[in-house]
């Protein structure tokens, strides 16, 4: 049995033609409407939702020209900009049907039409239009979610003086174009920096799309970033756009660029200044237009003395910089934090809790936190869940390097650097060297900490 999809207007002046489409269409689609007088079209779009109109493009008032269908054609794109349109016409050629696709009509059937070919036109017009409501809908949802979300910094907390330099940033970046690159150790959020720079921008209502340049191997990288034609290799079994192609228009933010290797680099810098990709497979540039934000947790400026980032990329993505500083660095932001993710996570796993004590308050505030927010949320995530009392003690919050286990450690200094170094040696040496399960302990990733390692020395 075939199942009926879609509903059908057709608007033309010969009622024989209009019974026959009748009669053709009935056994595929849900609704067949159909109508001689043009004038009717607002009225039965008004008290329907059609998914496909097939229009007359010459009405007896002008038996030629097409004059008349382009007019309608107009009215309907008027009343609804995504109706999918197909002009019928028995005195049809290729300007006219160049001049129908131009003004917004979706494609040209010609009069007497073969069955089996009108029907193929229909059926593609009303996967557009599916596909339309998709976008659509995907659209829509997008811009509830920002308004609703759409505070200055949402889930970006803090009153430091560090982090008040940050959101001044922001703001004053944000309703710009400029590249920005977001600098700050793992867990500092980047990412968030990245989204409330693209809220508060120009092109909110178009798409960001996020991309881990560091989850991305290095043979894929040309065809996840520039996208692929089908058969440009072995599995390329159908085409693929590039993420500029998809993020156009919107925002593209790169997070982990500072892994990229040079040959990459070279690839990604030609699409920046050029403003263009090349699918692999293909010689056919493509324009794009994409606001660019990146992330790194490597000093990328070291990384550029050492030869291991390309400095003319660097200025391409750092037309502004903002540093994201680690949570050790703003410990009076503890506190607002802790409440912040304290309601968020006692809600969604309803318990009862009143807040958190002090002894356990002063625990967090001495810890070092080597994760860094994404740490200390992920604490008291934790600690709720484990929370027998109606306020979080001391004894729920099991925190791996915190100031027992890391007692040996030489917190006489002050010095950051020196305090690191400490804090990795002790935890490399709990581990016996296991650089994954050491990186895991610490918040960073291992490429991070064999930087880290190289650059004390250990």
């Amino acid at each position: 049995m075939i199942k009926k999809m879609g509903k059908i207007l057709a608007i033309d002046d010969n009622e024989d033609i209009l019974f026959a489409l009748k009669l053709l269409l009935k056994p595929y689609v849900e609704l067949v409407v159909t109508t001689s007088d043009p004038n009717e079209i607002p009225k039965l779009m008004g008290k329907e939702s059609f998914d496909v109109m097939l229009l007359d493009m010459n009405f007896t008032q002008d038996a030629i020209s097409g004059q008349e269908g382009f007019y309608w054609l107009d009215k309907i794109l008027e009343i609804d900009p995504g109706a999918v349109v197909l002009f019928i016409t028995a005195y049809g050629d290729a300007e006219k049907a160049v001049k129908a696709i131009k003004a917004g009509a979706t494609d040209f059937i010609l009069k007497p039409w073969q069955n089996e070919k009108i029907i193929a036109t229909i059926s593609s017009a009303l996967k557009l239009r599916e596909s339309k409501h998709e976008v659509d809908n995907l659209k829509q949802k997008q811009k509830e979610y920002t308004e609703a979300i759409d505070k200055p910094f949402v889930d970006f907390i803090g009153e430091s003086a560090k982090m008040r330099a940050v959101f001044t940033a922001i703001q004053k970046v944000a309703k710009t174009d400029a590249n920005v690159l977001i600098l700050g150790e793992n867990g500092t959020g980047k990412e968030l920096v990245a989204r409330a720079l693209y809220r508060n921008s120009a092109r909110k209502d178009e798409i960001f799309l996020s991309i881990d340049l560091g989850s991305i191997s290095e043979s894929l990288f040309e065809s996840e970033l520039f996208g692929h034609e089908k058969g440009a290799f072995t599995d390329a079994k159908k085409e693929k756009p590039s993420r500029f192609e998809v993020a156009h228009n919107g925002t593209l933010f790169l997070d982990e660029i500072g892994n990229l290797s040079l040959p990459l680099q070279a690839k990604l810098l030609t699409a920046i200044e050029r403003r263009e990709i090349t699918r692999v497979g293909s010689n056919k540039p493509t324009k794009v237009d994409v606001r660019l934000i990146c992330a790194t947790n490597n000093d990328v400026h070291q990384l550029v003395s050492a030869g291991q980032f390309r400095q003319d990329l660097l200025y391409r993505i750092n037309t502004v910089e903002i540093h994201l500083p680690p949570l050790r660095e703003r410990t009076e932001d503890i506190p607002i934090l802790t409440k912040h993710f304290l309601a968020i996570y006692a809600k969604k796993y309803k318990k009862n809790l009143k807040g958190i004590t002090a002894d356990a308050q002063k625990k967090l505030q001495q810890y070092l936190w080597p994760g860094n927010v994404r740490e200390l949320q992920h604490a008291i995530e934790r600690a709720i869940i484990m929370c027998e009392s109606d306020n979080l003690q001391s004894e729920d919050f099991f925190l791996t390097g915190s100031k027992e286990r890391c007692a040996d450690i030489d917190m006489e200094t002050y010095n950051l650097d020196q305090i690191e170094k400490n804090v990795i040696t002790k935890v490399l040496k709990q581990y016996n060297g296991n650089i994954t399960q050491a990186s895991t302990e610490l918040g960073i990733t291992r490429t991070s900490l064999y930087r880290r390692m190289e650059k004390y020395g250990l």
